[in-house]
């Protein structure tokens, strides 16, 4: 029986009101009419003239309501308004020849957990998103795990494809075994999204016998290209693994391509990594999101999952439509995310990336934007901000020339409580903004650190030092090689001043962020009544172990007070005014892998903390200092021998160009 007979429809609900930018408006006008003093507001009298006053309130509204239809977003999956499922997960979405927009998830029957009974459900729009039909399941579980929607449109037949993924369901809401049998299967519909063929299942075209571990298709939607010798090619991502007989041996991230609108599959480009005996690998890209540069290169943006590799994206190249990668993965260092999925569009000039911009947790979704075909992307200061909520996986979908939209997962308890979509215009998206100021950095060949938010100028103990506002303002340090410290020794010194009773004062920030990321930090705990140096190490296969060191007092007196972290001959020591604070034992392993890497001076690097108060002569060495050189140091000034990592003297800022 043809899926689309098998569907289950939803009741068909009420479009709901774009609540958004109804409140918006509303609220500028009353707002306006509150402060000119319009009958009925108590300030009768002292008013306008009411023809004056009218034509003000009108012209707020107006402007209220543009601003806000420059972004609007309304829940399109969520349990409690779609009778039938636990959970919705994995959100893709594609515009068709027609116009139409078609919103797929995961709807999930039973509870949340990725191996249970999962349909494969849509909903419509064809009014550009603004409000949706009922809920049609297009591919029922019938208790297996029936998922990862990758569609696309064959713009020449109006044609939509749907690849997808199988696995058999399990009723524990435990995850698939390893290896587990997965299958891609595919589907498509001729009459815009209103019924779909039967599922017919790729393996013979693209499930290799040594993929034999994992299989995944998307989750987001492929392209069809439109430059160079391959127009009309039909291009998608999956990522996969290996199984020898007795461990997961290899990962691969490959392109799947059809020439003939669907009918036909074949393996592109393959990228291939090996997993070592004690499970440890550089690089693991999954859940890759396909887009087409101006000049028809395919940009290939993926998660990066649990590689040692630093970064939790990475990406690569194809310039022969899909065919091959002009290079292996690279990982994304300085790209802030946790470990998701993320989506990619082009917009006019630039690239879009939608992806959490929490380098640890799956929350503040936002669209990113890339301004020279991916090569490099905005910080997550530049970022425009869609959500502070717990927030996941997401596709993009262009609406109109300057129009896209936003299909994500967010919540306010739970990054799974609902699928959202966003409606939004390339004017809403935060502007681009030109270099930063920067403060030298006087190790061999840095460029210049930015300096955020307008840190200014203050007196410092050796010259002049950087002040903080404790709100946006730090320093942050472009990623290079030559960061990352590694297995190695280091010496991290600093002055620092600053009178806060409360709160997380961050001094220095290197690596990750949260319980498992390796990194080094060095910050005040006033409320604690300490200052606190901490290191996070990850050695082989083994689990990360932390290691911290504190004074007995948060030396929050207003005054310069110099800091050094240690680690050398097994021993992490912190040293304040030139006495030995605190030691601990050194965790064997690198501080620098396995998660995103950022050097911030005042900051934390998930912008969850930032320093009030004064920073002056930031310097880490991979080494270990002697007593005496970091004597010279505190007391001197004085360069020691061998060259800095990073060497931020903080007396001048240099305006941005």
């Amino acid at each position: 029986m043809p899926s689309s007979l098998r569907a289950r429809l939803r009741t068909p609900r009420t479009a709901r009101p774009w609540r958004t930018a109804v409140t918006g408006a509303l609220t500028a006008v009353l707002t306006l009419t509150a402060l000119l003093g319009l009958p009925g507001t108590g300030h009768a009298g002292t008013a306008a003239a009411p023809g004056a006053a009218t034509e003000a309130a009108t012209e707020a509204a107006a402007e209220a309501t543009s601003e806000a239809a420059a972004f609007e977003q309304q829940v399109l999956f969520k349990a409690s308004q779609d009778p039938g499922y636990a959970c919705f997960r994995i959100p893709a979405v594609v515009r068709t020849t027609k116009g139409t927009l078609l919103a797929f998830a995961e709807g999930r029957v039973n509870d949340c957990s990725d191996a249970g009974d999962i349909d494969i459900v849509l909903k419509r729009s064809t009014d550009g998103g603004r409000t949706w039909g009922p809920l049609q399941v297009i591919n029922e579980g019938a208790g297996d795990t029936h998922g990862n929607p990758a569609p696309m449109v064959d713009r020449k037949t109006g044609r939509i494809v749907l690849a997808e993924t199988y696995n058999t369901g399990r009723t524990d809401g435990g995850n698939c075994a390893v290896p587990c049998d997965r299958t891609p299967h595919l589907q498509h519909s001729d009459d815009d999204g209103l019924t779909w063929s039967e599922p017919r299942d790729l393996s013979d075209e693209i499930l290799p016998a040594h993929w034999n571990s994992w299989y995944a298709t998307g989750p987001v939607h492929g392209i069809q290209l439109t430059r160079g010798k391959h127009v009309g090619r039909l291009v998608f991502a999956v990522n996969t693994e290996t199984w020898d007989g007795s461990r997961v041996s290899a990962n691969h991230a490959a392109l799947i391509v059809s020439d003939d609108g669907g009918d036909h599959w074949r393996i592109g480009a393959t990228d291939s990594w090996p997993i070592a005996a004690d499970g440890t690998f550089r690089q693991k890209p999954s859940e890759m999101t396909v887009t087409e540069r101006a000049d028809g290169t395919v940009l290939v943006s993926g998660r990066e999952q649990d590689g040692t590799d630093l970064g939790h994206r990475t990406q690569a190249f194809s310039t022969d439509g899909g065919s091959s990668f002009t290079s292996h993965f690279k990982a994304l260092p300085d790209l802030y995310t946790p470990q998701v999925q993320g989506s990619t569009l082009r917009m006019g000039d630039r690239i879009l990336l939608a992806c959490p911009g929490d380098p640890d947790r799956r929350r503040t979704m936002m669209i990113r934007s890339s301004y020279d075909s991916g090569r490099t992307w905005d910080s997550v200061d530049r970022g425009t901000v869609v959500t502070t909520d717990w927030s996941g996986y997401s596709d993009l979908v262009g609406i109109g020339a300057d129009t896209a939209g936003l299909l994500y997962e967010g919540g306010a308890v739970d990054a799974r409580d609902e699928i959202r979509f966003a409606r939004f215009t390339e004017d809403w998206l935060t502007p681009r903004r030109g270099p930063d100021p920067t403060t030298p950095d006087l190790a061999p060949r840095a460029p210049g650190a930015a300096v955020l938010g307008g840190a200014a100028g203050t007196d410092g103990v050796f010259g002049g030092a950087l002040a903080f506002d404790g709100t946006d303002d730090a320093v942050r340090l472009p990623y290079r090689s030559q960061l990352p410290l590694g297995n190695k020794d280091f010496t991290a010194s600093l002055w620092f001043r600053y009178t806060a009773t409360t709160g997380e004062q961050p001094f220095l920030w290197m690596g990750g962020v949260g319980t498992t990321q390796p990194q080094v930090w060095l910050r005040g705990e006033p409320a604690n009544g300490r200052v606190q140096g901490l290191i996070t190490a990850r050695d082989g296969a083994s689990a990360p172990r932390s290691a911290s060191v504190r004074t007995t007092g948060a030396y929050n007196d207003g005054q310069w007070h110099h800091l050094a972290l240690r680690r050398g001959a097994g021993q992490l020591t912190l040293f304040i005014d030139g006495t030995v604070a605190g030691t601990a034992a050194d965790v064997p392993g690198s501080v620098s892998r396995n998660s995103p890497f950022g050097v911030h001076v005042g900051q934390k690097l998930d912008s969850r903390a930032h320093l009030t108060g004064a920073i002056d002569d930031v310097r880490v060495y991979d080494r270990a200092l002697s007593d005496d050189e970091l004597a010279g140091v505190r007391t001197g000034n004085t360069a020691v021998t061998g060259n800095p990592v990073l060497w931020l003297p903080m007396d001048r800022v240099a305006a941005s160009h």
